[in-house]
C-alpha cells in the first residue's frame, strides 16, 4: 500500500466476537490512516474497547441479528449514506465461518467502498476484491487476523497478536481487595454455560474450599446472580458495565464461565480462565484465545455440532455433569503452578494445547 488507506472493517456479531476481532483491527490500524467499525448493537461497548478504532458505525444486521427491528428500505439508504460519507478506500469483512459476508459486501459496494475482502466459501462476483478461504477449524481469532494479513496488513513490531483492550478503570471498590475467583453464570445462548442451579453448587463448593467469590452478570440478570451467589458470594450483577467488568475479571485470579463474551474479555485482560465448554460449537474456534484456561465439560454429548442455542439433552449433561472437584482441581491449577501463556492457549481438560 503506498498511501495508509481509510479502512472499514466489519463485525456484525456479539460483544464476545468483537473482542475476538481485536488482534486483525491492530493490525489493520497500523496499516491505515484511520479505521471504523461497523458493528450491531450488541458488539458496541465491545468494540468501544479494542484499540485501533477510531470510529463506529451500528447496524442491527437482519442476517446476523437474532431478533433485529423489522427491515425498512429508509434504514438500509441511511446506513449505505452514512458509510459513503466515510470514503473508505477498504473494507474487510469479520464473518464466523459459517456466516456469508455477501449481504454485507453488497452493502459496501452500494455505498462506493471501492476494494473489499473476505472469506466466503459462496461465489461473490464482483462483490469482493479478495476472495480469502480460512484454515480448516481455524480459531476466530486467527482466521480474522489471516484474512488482514492477506488483505496486506499486519501486526507493528511487539504485537503478539493475543486479545488486548483499551485501559480498564480501577474496580476495588466493588470487589474490594482480597484476592478472588469470578464465576459468570449467565449467556446469551443457554446451552453454553451452566444451569443456575449447577452454578449455584459451584459457588457453594468454592466458598468452601476458602475461596472468595465474586459472581458477574450483565444487566437483566440480576435475579440469576442473586440466585447463584446466594450467601457465599458477593453479586455483582447488573452493576458493570463492559469497562467495568473487565476491570472485575482483570483483578480475579481465575474466571470460571461457559463460551461466552466475558470469557473472551477475561482472555483480553490475561486472566486464566476455567472454561465451561458445550460441545454445541468447536472447541477449535471458540475457545479462550492465547490465555492460560482448562476446558470442562463433556465433549461426546448428543448435542455435539448442533449449534443449539437450548440444550437439546434432558439435564444438560455436558457441562452441568462437571464436578465440583473438577472446579476444584481446575481452579488449583490454573492459580498454583498452572499452565503458562503460549501462542495457542492453556491445556484443555485432558491436558492437550488448545490449538489455535
Amino acid at each position: 500500500m503506498s498511501e495508509a488507506p481509510r479502512t472499514l472493517v466489519v463485525r456484525l456479531d456479539s460483544a464476545g466476537d468483537v473482542l475476538l476481532a481485536g488482534p486483525a483491527v491492530r493490525a489493520i490500524a497500523a496499516g491505515s490512516s484511520t479505521v471504523t467499525l461497523l458493528c450491531g448493537p450488541q458488539g458496541e461497548s465491545a468494540g468501544r474497547l479494542l484499540p485501533g478504532v477510531d470510529d463506529l458505525v451500528v447496524f442491527d444486521a437482519p442476517w446476523v441479528s437474532l431478533s433485529p427491528p423489522p427491515l425498512r428500505r429508509e434504514d438500509i439508504a441511511a446506513l449505505v449514506e452514512r458509510l459513503a460519507t466515510g470514503r473508505y478506500d477498504r473494507a474487510l469483512i469479520l464473518a464466523s465461518f459459517h456466516q456469508s459476508p455477501l449481504p454485507a459486501a453488497l452493502l459496501l459496494k452500494m455505498a462506493g467502498v471501492p476494494w473489499i475482502g473476505a472469506d466466503s466459501e459462496d461465489y461473490p462476483g464482483s462483490l469482493l476484491q479478495l476472495r480469502h478461504r480460512r484454515a480448516t477449524y481455524r480459531h476466530e481469532a486467527a482466521a480474522a487476523l489471516e484474512l488482514a494479513e492477506a488483505a496486506g496488513f499486519s501486526l507493528p513490531p511487539g504485537d503478539d497478536g493475543a486479545l488486548r483492550v483499551r485501559p480498564h478503570p480501577d474496580t476495588a471498590h466493588l470487589t474490594g481487595a482480597d484476592p478472588y475467583v469470578v464465576l459468570h453464570p449467565g449467556a446469551a445462548v443457554p446451552a453454553r454455560t451452566w444451569s443456575p442451579a449447577r452454578s449455584e453448587r459451584a459457588v457453594a463448593a468454592l466458598a468452601a474450599a476458602g475461596h472468595r467469590v465474586v459472581v458477574t452478570g450483565s444487566p437483566g440478570e440480576e435475579a440469576l446472580t442473586r440466585r447463584v451467589a446466594g450467601r457465599h458470594a458477593l453479586d455483582l450483577g447488573g452493576r458493570t458495565r463492559l469497562p467495568e467488568l473487565a476491570g472485575v475479571l482483570a483483578g480475579a485470579k481465575v474466571v470460571i464461565a461457559g463460551n461466552t463474551g466475558p470469557a473472551h474479555l477475561a482472555a483480553a485482560v490475561r486472566t486464566p480462565i476455567v472454561s465451561l465448554f458445550s460441545p454445541v460449537v468447536s472447541a477449535d474456534r471458540w475457545l479462550p484465545y492465547r490465555v492460560p484456561h482448562l476446558r470442562l465439560g463433556r465433549q461426546d454429548t448428543a448435542c455435539a455440532g448442533t449449534r443449539a442455542r437450548l440444550c437439546p439433552v434432558a439435564g444438560h449433561p455436558c457441562l452441568d455433569s462437571i464436578t465440583d472437584d473438577e472446579v476444584l482441581s481446575a481452579v488449583a491449577a490454573l492459580t498454583v503452578g498452572g499452565p503458562r501463556p503460549d501462542r495457542a492457549g492453556g491445556p484443555d481438560r485432558a491436558g492437550r494445547k488448545a490449538p489455535a
